[in-house]
């Protein structure tokens, strides 16, 4: 047992100076902060800014409102011109259905008057049929009689048949009545120096053919209308957009600095504001050159913020090296002096966004560990 005592103070001993080498030679930055790029927001127009009172450092969401931009002296002329085309083709489709309305009002009358024509004319066609029927019906027993005596005389002398000449009469107007009435039934009018059809319905044909182009023009009237409907709903949104625009932030995240006082003119492309994007977790840090030159891009890390035993694992995103003020120009917290005499380190610590405890923790500070250190597993 006495000789086992030895053994075991040196392996403690041992053990002890390699813990407290360990943890002390490990890589370690020298100071680390949570950063974030910042966004300048800038007018979309010229125009009066108006901007809603904000206090500094408030929540701002993505799409939400941040100012309003006015110009009274837009130019509307295209728009107006528009207008005045759009009133005058939306003027010619009202004249061209009037038109169209009276035409058929017109075309319905002569139609009405055609259908009367048709009516009258068939019943008078079978009235004088009637009578040319019953005037054959009287003359056919006397025709009978007549050619009883031809026949007689025939027989005695050599003289030529007599011709019965209202018989034959009345049977031509019987046939030349019965054709005239079918025709007339079938819509077409027989007659002696006239047309086929009355001057009523030669004038509905006619008003089919105005009705037919009218429907053409209408057609291309509305056409039209759409067209120049379409193109002043566009130079409408173009306008308004021009004399109104809406300012919005273009990220999740926080109001950091006022660029324009409200009211003031500014012109198209003029900054207003800038916010810190809270989207994206970045940590940047800055270590010794034995430490830097082991680091290369896309190796693990561990991030702790001060204050809190919490481990957030990290990832080297870019090495800026000694000197490198010109990367923080769009990142919201500027490096110390003592910062840049070390070498930098950005890395991307995701698990800070996600974490309910912390609200977009810009500008707190901690520490970045790049090895692994013998009490690791009691952190």
């Amino acid at each position: 047992m006495k000789t086992f005592r030895p053994v075991i103070g040196i392996v403690l001993v041992a053990g002890a100076l390699w813990v407290i080498v360990g943890e002390q030679m490990s890589g370690v930055s020298a100071d680390a902060v949570v950063n974030a790029p910042v966004v300048t927001v800038r007018s979309s127009t010229a125009g009066k800014l108006s901007m809603p009172k904000r206090p500094l450092g408030a929540h701002v969401d993505k799409g939400e409102r941040l100012a309003t931009v006015d110009d009274i002296l837009s130019d509307t002329t295209q728009l107006e011109d528009l207008r005045m085309e759009l009133a005058n083709a939306e003027a010619n489709v009202a004249r061209i259905k009037s038109d169209l309305a009276a035409k058929h009002t017109q075309r319905d009358a002569y139609a009405a008057r055609s259908k009367l024509y048709r009516t009258h004319r068939i019943a008078e066609i079978e009235t004088k049929l009637k009578f040319a029927r019953a005037r054959l019906d009287r003359l056919q027993p006397d025709a009978q009689s007549t050619e009883t005596s031809a026949t007689k005389v025939a027989q005695t002398a050599p003289a030529a048949p007599a011709e019965n000449g209202p018989v034959t009469q009345a049977r031509e107007d019987v046939a030349l009545l019965e054709n005239a009435l079918d025709a007339a039934k079938s819509g077409v009018y027989l007659g002696d120096g006239y047309n086929d059809a009355p001057s009523s319905e030669q004038r509905g044909a006619l008003l089919d053919e105005e009705i037919a182009a009218l429907e053409a023009d209408l057609t291309e009237a509305e056409a039209r209308v759409k067209t120049l409907d379409a193109r002043r709903s566009k130079e409408q949104t173009r306008v308004n957009t021009l004399s109104s625009s809406q300012v919005t932030s273009p990220a999740n995240g926080i109001y950091w600095e006022t660029l324009q006082a409200d009211g003031v003119t500014v012109q198209r492309g003029d900054p207003i504001m800038s916010l810190v994007d809270c989207d994206v977790s970045l940590v940047t840090a800055s270590v010794s050159e034995g430490v830097y030159n082991t680091l290369k891009v896309g190796d693990s890390a561990t991030f702790k913020l001060a204050s809190r035993d919490k481990i957030y694992d990290a990832t080297i995103a870019r090495l800026a090296g000694s000197g490198a003020a010109r990367v923080y120009q769009t990142l919201a917290i500027a490096p110390s002096q003592k910062h840049l005499e070390r070498y930098d380190v950005t890395l991307l610590v995701p698990d800070l966004k996600s974490d309910p405890d912390l609200d977009c923790p810009v500008g707190r500070t901690g520490r970045v560990f790049f090895e692994h250190r013998p009490l690791d597993f009691l952190r």
